[in-house]
């Protein structure tokens, strides 16, 4: 009951940053509308907290959101909310996902995901709906592959340069992105403790920056207590010329129910270097996880990521797992 009371405080605690940051005053954005953006990504606490370094050691709902490989390597039924708080580019991300991996007699394991994000609203005015739906499989005990889908519908109606007229307004309310993008992912387990991950986005080249193709690889180390990775990404999209960005992250589990997490980013394109930082509480029914990263090379900017998972798997509601594998 008392660490029940201790993971719904955290719970409390993200409920107040998000009612202060709502009846905050409101004023454009000073902060490049692209770092707000954080090119389409949706990151839960611990993705951010790491750094965004968990393509090799990310399941659960990071897997469905970075590597859907690695919603194979454990077995797990979890359905999770997240939300995300920028408060200098004036953006705020809601969004729920669910990830099974237990059900399925034929092993596979598969994972749906929403989200909605507004972003500088007396600005850019950018708004935009981004779902994800993905399939993984395990190989072996130590392969894992996935493929993933995301459908993107983004709309923004600020800045204009002119008054609104016949010759300006012929997109008005329209979306400027529309579609559908494809992500595919591997992960492959050396031993106990190694694993090394190779993960493409957007691949069937959409076209838009919006969408940026990418290919990333990340190495990791991972003990009961310890994790350690570090991932580097190639986007060909975003700029001109392809552009780099390098990430790494540790995490300590603490007590076995707390988890501790570094990171740290590295953006070529934004010439830009964050760091990162989270907390947590974990146990066999549920979590609830903080994290924050804050820009301390470029432009300044704070962003707070809350997240909540609810473990089905452990709730006897689902078929045990030497029952479906």
């Amino acid at each position: 009951m008392r660490d029940g009371r201790r993971a719904w405080s955290i719970g409390a605690a993200a409920a107040l940053v998000l009612a202060v940051h709502a009846h905050a005053g409101a004023r454009p954005s000073d902060v490049p509308p692209e770092l707000g953006y954080n090119y389409g990504e949706i990151e839960t606490p611990r993705i951010a907290a790491m750094g965004g370094a968990l393509r090799a050691y990310g399941n659960s709902l990071e897997g469905l959101f970075l590597n859907p490989a690695n919603m194979a390597a454990t077995r797990v039924y979890h359905i999770g909310a997240l939300a995300q708080i920028w408060p200098e580019v004036s953006r705020q991300t809601y969004g729920a996902g669910i990830v099974d991996s237990v059900v399925s007699s034929a092993r596979v394991a598969g994972g749906l995901g929403g989200t909605w994000s507004s972003q500088d609203p007396d600005g850019v005015e950018r708004e935009w709906i981004d779902l994800r739906f993905a399939l993984a499989f395990p190989f072996s005990d130590s392969f894992y592959a996935g493929v993933g889908g995301r459908y993107l519908r983004l709309a923004e109606e600020g800045l204009e340069p002119l008054e609104p007229s016949a010759a300006t307004g012929g997109l008005d309310a329209e979306p400027i992105v529309n579609g559908f993008a494809l992500d595919a992912g591997t992960t492959l387990r050396l031993g106990d403790a190694f694993a090394v991950s190779l993960v493409g986005n957007n691949l069937n080249s959409p076209g838009t920056g919006f969408q940026p193709t990418s290919v990333a690889g990340g190495v990791g180390f991972a003990t009961r207590e310890l994790t350690i990775e570090a991932d580097v990404l190639a986007d060909f999209t975003s700029y001109e010329d392809t552009t780099l960005r390098a990430m790494g992250g540790i995490e300590y589990l603490l007590s076995g129910n707390y988890p501790l997490r570094l990171g740290y980013r590295y953006d070529d394109g934004q010439d830009s270097h964050a760091l990162s930082g989270g907390v947590g509480y974990i146990d066999q029914s549920l979590s609830a996880e903080l994290a924050v990263r804050r820009g301390i090379v470029g432009d300044g900017y704070t962003a707070i990521f809350i997240g909540f998972k609810y473990h089905v798997d452990s709730s006897g509601l689902t078929p045990s797992p030497a029952d479906t594998f």
